[in-house]
């Protein structure tokens, strides 16, 4: 691991009250194993998003390449309604 360097942060009480009790309560070792953890679960969360849109442009592009005709907005009006029921339908069967 490379070394570590020490930075300076500012929060808000609020915040560092919720650090220091999590330490006090023995969650964590150290005010730093905190703000370390904070910033795996940020990292984690920024890569996820990454995937998300990645996700996203992928179903854009494959959306633009297909060669079927464009609906036209009578035809989007006239299948959505169906499609929509079709998805609740879908949900509420999924439901514990």
């Amino acid at each position: 691991m490379p070394l570590a360097e020490k930075i300076s942060v500012t929060m808000t009480p609020e915040q560092l009250r919720a650090v220091r009790e999590s330490v006090a309560a023995g969650e964590y070792a150290s005010t730093s194993e905190v703000l370390r953890d904070a910033v795996r679960l940020w990292q984690r969360q920024r890569q996820e998003d990454a995937e998300r849109l990645n996700l996203i442009r992928a179903r854009i592009r494959h959306s633009l390449d297909d060669p079927r005709p464009d609906l036209s907005g009578e035809d989007v009006r006239a299948r959505v309604p169906a499609l929509h029921a079709e998805s609740m339908t879908a949900h509420r069967d999924e439901a514990p």
